[in-house]
């Protein structure tokens, strides 16, 4: 099952634990020293980051899938991800640059960041806090011997898993697969929590890469199998095909689906049940439309169930792992306590490049 360290930053002394969970990561994910040496350094400036702009944060540190998938198995990346409810950064754009600060350093930090990373990016609103995402993988000739395929144009995803009470392992699991013009976002949520659920999940996001080929409701048969023995879990299933210009979409259980069409949100249904152990005889796929202007959210119940999107999430658009960190940090709230692990993962069309 992977490990998911969730680390609190409220002192100096948990910038070494940062430091070290991010380096077991890198050993989970098969990074060699340098790239190993890279995302310790990233994970470092992250976490004294948010103890120089914001007194305190928390550092998630997972080992995900990239966010532009490639043929085949194309690795596995490091993803450091921190979150605050500081004063915010008024400049992004120049805070992401070599020699930018308002704390008196030297200003390394974000542009470290931004030049060691593969994929780095910032939100951050005056008044309402920041979070950083970055990624680390192989080191870019590994990366192309791994697989030569192109990546896939015009999109891709991310995601955030919060464990529950900060535990070593989720019970929710995401992947995110590619076969041909068919691209899979998958999120499970083993019943429960603990290990025992991780076990489900992991299960579920493992047995997927197999069939990414496979439309989301013929995916969902196969999975049900594959969880047989396990808890059990809610499952959804959700596959663009880029080609085409279509989204399927199919779910067991209370993984919610929110799909962005122009102006508004509308909500892709699944079947009650759980996958592995009471599975429905029949299982509604849904087909829409996909554009440039498309957004699609999955997330479990670790967020507060009458969670509806703002309307400006991920306006301007950002890192789709950016708008899921955001996502969980705005919609909780200390007289809502999360009684649950919480993953939120998003597709997204690939923005226009920016400096």
């Amino acid at each position: 099952m992977p490990r998911v360290w969730d680390v609190p930053v409220q002192d100096s002394t948990r910038v070494r634990d940062v430091r070290v969970a991010a380096e077991d990561a890198a050993t989970l994910a098969v990074l060699d020293e340098r790239r190993t040496a890279a995302v310790s350094l990233v994970a470092t400036e992250l976490a004294t980051n948010l103890l120089k702009h914001a007194r305190a944060g928390e550092v998630l540190v997972d080992v995900v899938d990239p966010a532009v998938p490639r043929e085949g198995d194309p690795g596995r990346v490091v993803q450091i991800t921190a979150i605050d409810h500081g004063p915010g950064i008024a400049d992004v754009a120049g805070a992401r640059r070599d020699g930018f600060s308002t704390a008196g350093s030297l200003g390394a930090g974000l542009g470290t960041c931004r030049r060691l990373a593969d994929d780095f990016d910032v939100h951050s609103v005056p008044g309402r806090g920041t979070v950083a995402v970055a990624r680390l993988g192989p080191a870019a000739d590994d990366a192309a011997r791994v697989d030569g395929s192109s990546p896939a144009p015009g999109v891709r995803a991310g995601a955030v898993n919060v464990p529950f009470a900060g535990a070593d392992f989720s019970g929710d699991a995401w992947a995110w697969v590619r076969s041909g013009d068919r691209l899979t976002l998958m999120v499970a949520d083993g019943l429960g929590h603990g290990s025992e659920a991780a076990r489900a999940s992991t299960a579920a996001a493992e047995a997927l890469r197999h069939w990414a080929a496979l439309p989301p409701a013929e995916s969902l048969r196969r999975l049900h199998s594959a969880l047989v023995g396990t808890r059990g879990a809610a499952v959804a299933v959700a596959q663009l095909d880029i080609w085409s210009g279509r989204l399927r979409f199919a779910g067991i259980g209370n993984v919610t689906a929110r799909l962005r069409d122009g102006d508004r949100w509308r909500s892709l249904l699944s079947r009650p049940g759980i996958v592995g152990v009471h599975r429905p005889h029949t299982v509604r796929e849904e087909e829409v439309a996909w554009t440039a202007e498309s957004l699609l959210v999955l997330h479990t119940d670790g967020l507060p169930g009458r969670w509806t999107p703002p309307p400006d999430l991920d306006r301007p658009p950002a890192d789709p792992a950016v708008t899921a960190a955001v996502t969980v940090r705005d919609a909780g709230s200390s007289a809502r306590p999360v009684r649950d692990d919480t993953t939120v993962a998003v597709l997204a069309p690939v923005p226009p490049e920016r400096p």
